[in-house]
């Protein structure tokens, strides 16, 4: 669901490419593997185009990862299929096209245009899970009892076509009217029962309005989105399949985790000690997942308490074992080992946490480049993680000063999200974060402030050069 947009002008974006070093264009040596591998592709044998999946996505998107059919089991419970690029197919170990996605990474996403981890020829083209194409996957399999309970999990390699590109927005309306085609019909009986049983075990998920930046002729707009029901349901699908994954990794003793720690003890008594305060009811025996799934985040003090709880999401990496599992194997917010394998296209680590789990699976050792891979994959995907989101930020934080600059002095209503703690060490002025009603900007303010409260605030600072934004209460 669209919340609010706000126009902004034209905007260059290119000092941003230019500060994180972004690649413009990939090495000849590796467009020239890239354009082999899509001109002559190794599609398995193994045919389950019979299968009629279908794509889910953002609707401009073409690196289409993944593809879903959902179906009932003639004993009782659910099948979920799940089809993923096989990226490894196209990408042979130690080549021009596999080094230059060791130094991308993962792909980075400006609102003037991506920088993929692969070229286009693959993103875009033979490797995509594009409609109506024969394509090379991996497959999942998953089924699921009555309540949602894995009951068993197949994997291979096979030869798919999707039936359909769907998107989020249309899939929400055909949901809302009863009409949504058969091959996800069950994603909302599905993703609820998912949710559920992710609450149940302690999972975390913060159901946060997303800022955007967005082309609209010749300027940008700035959206404060919030997703949509399918969007959740689908993002379960793809949780089932990565805690699939972690525990055929970590039965063959060889993988690579996503990890994160629980959230800690002190963080969560802070977080419940902030709830009356803002009005929000923590009800005797209720995790924190599920007092943060029932929280308004289009109300001031709902918004705030998310924030505050965003503070519990910490420490997240990769963890790399071969051998002895990790005493630690767990992701906080999933409530369980998970691993990344279901978007290949776009980040590297899937494409190596895939090979360890079809090697647990079949039994069979894994290669020799997977293995000697996996210590390496931690530091780079960190790395790439910590560009790619200020990349992001970035994009945000100039889309912001741009809209305001020539606004200095004018007043806005705004919520106070976020109070700055006190610190002897680090004195400066008292103040926090606040989030504007229009437009959706979310800025420093100074002045003393109350979580969760509603504040009239002055524009002080509005610098695009800076990509800095200041308010005063």
């Amino acid at each position: 669901m669209l919340i609010r947009r706000v126009r902004a002008p034209r905007i260059d974006f290119g000092d941003l490419r230019r500060e994180w070093k972004l690649p413009e264009q990939f090495p000849l040596a590796a467009q020239r593997v890239a354009d082999e591998s899509a001109a002559h592709p190794r599609i398995p044998d193994t045919d389950r185009t019979d299968i009629p999946f279908v794509t889910i996505d953002p609707a401009t998107s073409r690196d289409l990862d993944q593809a879903v059919c959902l179906q009932r089991r003639d004993a009782g419970g659910y099948r979920v299929l799940y089809a993923i690029a096989d990226v490894a197919s196209f990408v042979p170990a130690g080549s021009a096209l596999d080094e230059e996605a060791w130094r991308r990474g993962q792909t980075v996403y400006l609102p003037d245009g991506k920088v993929p981890l692969h070229p286009t020829v693959l993103s875009e083209g033979a490797a995509s899970l594009l409609p109506g194409e024969d394509r090379a996957a991996v497959v999942w399999a998953i089924d699921l009892d009555a309540d949602g309970a894995t009951v068993a999990v197949h994997v291979e390699r096979a030869r798919v076509r999707s039936r359909a590109k769907l998107d989020y927005v249309g899939v929400q309306a055909d949901v809302d009217a009863g009409t949504v085609a058969e091959p996800v019909a069950l994603l909302p009986e599905i993703g609820r029962l998912l949710v559920a049983r992710g609450l149940a075990r302690g999972a975390i998920n913060l159901p946060m309005p997303e800022q955007e930046v967005e082309r609209e002729d010749d300027g940008w707009r700035l959206v404060l989105r919030a997703p949509v029901p399918v969007e959740e349901y689908n993002a379960q699908i793809s949780l089932l399949t990565g805690m699939a994954a972690a525990t055929l990794m970590l039965s063959g003793g060889l993988g690579l985790l996503r990890t994160m720690p629980s959230p800690r003890a002190d963080a969560v008594a802070k977080l419940r000690t902030a709830a009356p305060g803002l009005g929000i009811q923590w009800p005797d025996g209720a995790t924190v997942g599920e007092v943060i799934a029932a929280i308004d985040a289009g109300q001031p003090r709902g918004l705030a308490f998310l924030d505050e709880a965003a503070e519990l999401l910490r420490g997240a990496g990769y963890t790399a074992f071969d051998g002895t599992p990790p005493a630690e194997p767990g992701h906080g917010a999933v409530a369980a080992p998970y691993a990344h394998v279901t978007a290949p296209l776009r980040r590297l680590a899937d494409r190596y946490a895939t090979e360890a789990a079809l090697a647990a699976y079949t039994g069979a050792a894994a290669p020799d480049w997977v293995r000697d891979a996996l210590p390496k994959l931690p530091a780079v995907m960190s790395e790439t993680d910590r560009v790619a989101s200020a990349v992001e930020r970035g994009a945000v934080d100039l889309t912001e000063a741009t809209l305001l600059a020539g606004r200095v002095g004018e007043q806005f209503d705004a919520a106070v999200i976020d109070v700055d703690a006190v610190r002897a060490d680090k004195p400066r002025p008292p103040g926090g974060s606040v989030a504007l009603d229009d437009p959706p900007v979310r800025a420093r303010c100074e002045g003393d402030l109350t979580l969760g409260s509603r504040i009239r605030v002055t524009l002080v600072e509005a610098d695009a050069a800076k990509r800095a934004i200041l308010f005063r209460a």
